[in-house]
């Protein structure tokens, strides 16, 4: 079994590439140096050359407030990149699992989002991660997008380390407070993956994966702070007090009915999971 993993110096990258050392596959691990995903004909060769049974496309564009201003960059890698390989897997007649975001829907209900749910993003990044979505459903069928959100791990930049070093470094910290979501520890994701290729599944479409359970970024802070024994004030602030470039959905908690009922799977709380990741960091 021959996997192409695009995106793998990022943090569901680095998670897969922990995994695969325990697995007898064969994983061509690229990142932009060695596949630039925005360029199809090194796309087409590339794939021409490894033969791949699967391609997982964990590479996107990622900075959520820059996208406001580089929309052509963030279009290039999300919605062109995510075609270039749908294209190419449909001609080595390799499945792509492809990641997307939470980020597609504009925030407005107070229910978790199950996949039939409209999308509306409120910023570029989630429109562009919409648009990859649609490009790579449009292209082949045999696909599988897994939308996530709040995505951390002990690899590269992260809210987790990025509040371990603050609450280290700040006497105390302003956090929002009404902006509602689930964190996903990446290597959880990472497992889910390796199911779906292990399975063989033919189940194909878009699905929902976060950790469960529900929190604010204040509530994420209060917990990181509490299992690596930090203790500075955290203040809990409105996303008004805060602002950014790119808006951010105020409520993004996913429906995980789906993917747990096609694949048989349980998901961790996320409180759990967190204390895992900081045991690892």
């Amino acid at each position: 079994m021959t996997i192409i993993v695009t995106g793998s110096d990022g943090q569901l990258g680095n998670e897969l590439k922990t995994l695969a050392k325990g697995l007898d596959w064969n994983f061509i691990f690229t990142d932009y140096q060695e596949l630039d995903i925005t360029n199809k004909e090194a796309v087409t060769a590339f794939f021409q050359s490894n033969c791949p049974d699967y391609c997982i496309n964990c590479a996107a564009y990622t900075a959520v407030d820059k996208a406001e201003s580089e929309k052509e960059k963030a279009d290039l890698i999300n919605v062109t990149g995510a075609e270039n390989l749908a294209l190419a897997c449909s001609k080595a007649g390799a499945p792509i699992i492809h990641i997307s975001t939470d980020f597609v829907f504009d925030g407005t209900t107070s229910r978790p989002l199950n996949e039939d749910q409209p999308t509306t993003p409120i910023n570029y990044y989630g429109e562009s991660k919409l648009n990859g979505e649609l490009k790579v459903n449009e292209v082949l069928k045999e696909h599988f997008i897994l939308r996530t959100s709040w995505l951390y791990s002990t690899f590269g930049n992260n809210f987790v380390k990025t509040m371990l070093k603050l609450g280290t470094s700040k006497p105390e910290l302003n956090i929002i407070s009404d902006q509602i979501g689930t964190p996903t520890y990446a290597r959880d994701l990472a497992k889910v993956i390796i199911k779906i290729i292990q399975d063989k599944s033919e189940a194909y479409g878009l699905y929902h994966y976060s950790n469960e359970g529900i929190a604010s970024w204040y509530d994420f802070t209060k917990a990181i702070f509490e299992y690596a024994h930090i203790s500075i004030p955290v203040n809990p602030i409105p996303t008004e007090k805060y602002p950014t470039p790119a808006a951010r959905p105020a409520y993004s908690v996913m429906d995980k009915s789906k993917i747990k009922d096609t694949f048989d799977i349980e998901i961790p709380y996320w409180r759990d999971s967190l204390k895992e990741c900081l045991k690892a960091l």
